[in-house]
């Protein structure tokens, strides 16, 4: 459990959903056939993965979710691997900026964020409650359905090593 905010996991990362693929519905009639993902996974355990649909081996037409996968972790395994914040204070320690906010970002990021905070604070606008160990409110699934996003629950995503051990491999 994710012990910061409540949620039921600590997970950051970006999905990239695309639309339905055409024709998928006529070649796996009948059947739930989920939209493909680039998902970038931020923490923990970095990673870039594309989920895809693929057809099952063999003589049936059923779709199969399958895995692009780059672990870091798997991947880099002989490297030793450190947090974002090591990584960060390393930088500091050589005088290095580049992994830091440059100060007209900053300035225009809070060209944008003031007025909200501002309309926050006027409006005494409350968060959204939610319950302690579940995935956030309900009405962030309700936005995301608006907008076209599919959720697909049905397949979870292991890293290849995970994968591997599940089936007895390297």
């Amino acid at each position: 459990r994710c012990r910061t905010k409540a949620l039921n996991e600590r997970k950051g990362e970006i999905r990239i959903q695309f639309k339905p693929a055409p024709g998928a519905n006529r070649m796996f009639a009948g059947q739930e056939v989920p939209r493909n993902e680039l998902v970038m996974r931020l923490q923990p355990d970095e990673a870039v993965y594309m989920k895809a649909n693929v057809k099952s081996p063999g003589l049936k037409t059923t779709p199969v979710m399958s895995e692009l996968d780059l672990s870091y972790a798997e991947r880099y395994a002989d490297e030793e691997m450190f947090d974002a914040y090591t990584r960060l204070i390393l930088e500091v320690i050589r005088g290095r900026q580049a992994t830091f906010v440059r100060d007209d970002e900053l300035k225009a990021a809070w060209a944008i964020f003031t007025p909200l905070l501002h309309r926050i604070e006027a409006e005494r606008i409350k968060p959204i409650p939610y319950d302690f160990g579940g995935r956030g409110p309900p009405e962030s699934d309700q936005l995301l359905k608006s907008r076209g996003y599919y959720q697909y629950h049905g397949g979870k995503y292991t890293g290849r090593g995970k994968r591997m051990s599940m089936l007895g491999g390297p």
